[in-house]
C-alpha cells in the first residue's frame, strides 16, 4: 500500500501526532478539523456558525491540496458537544454541498479539542 500525506499551510497544523490527511489509492482520509485559523492560529468561534464556516474552510483547503472538492466527499463525521446546536451547524455544513450530499453520522461528545464545539472529518474519493 502506498500512502501520500497531504498538507497545507491553508489548514491548521496538526495539533497532536497525525497528519491533516492521507490519501491512498483512490480515498483521502482527512482528520478531524475544528475551527482554528490557519492564519492566525487563533479560533474563529465567535457563533456556532463562525465556528462551523471555519471548520468548513479548513476541510476545503485540505481537499484542494489533494486536487478534490466536496463533490468528492463519501462519507463525513461530525463530532458535536451540543445535539441542540445540531441544526444550525446542519445549516451552514449543507451549504458546501452540491447536488448528492455524503452519508454521515452526527455525534454527541462531552468534550473537543481546544474545548471548541463542533469537529468534523471526511473521508473523499479521487
Amino acid at each position: 500500500m502506498v500512502k501520500q500525506i497531504i498538507k497545507t499551510s491553508s489548514a491548521p497544523a496538526p495539533i497532536g501526532p497525525y497528519n491533516q490527511a492521507v490519501l491512498t489509492s483512490n480515498m483521502l482520509f482527512i482528520s478531524g478539523q475544528v475551527c482554528i485559523d490557519p492564519a492566525t492560529g487563533e479560533l474563529k468561534n465567535k457563533d456556532i456558525q463562525q465556528e462551523t464556516h471555519q471548520v468548513m474552510h479548513n476541510l476545503r483547503a485540505i481537499l484542494t491540496e489533494a486536487g478534490l472538492t466536496f463533490n468528492n466527499v463519501v462519507k463525513t463525521t461530525i463530532f458535536i458537544t451540543d445535539m441542540h446546536r445540531f441544526s444550525e451547524i446542519n445549516e451552514v455544513y449543507g451549504k458546501y454541498f452540491t447536488g448528492d450530499f455524503p452519508a454521515r453520522e452526527t455525534v454527541q461528545v462531552s468534550a473537543l479539542p481546544k474545548f471548541v464545539n463542533v469537529e468534523i472529518s471526511m473521508i473523499a474519493v479521487v
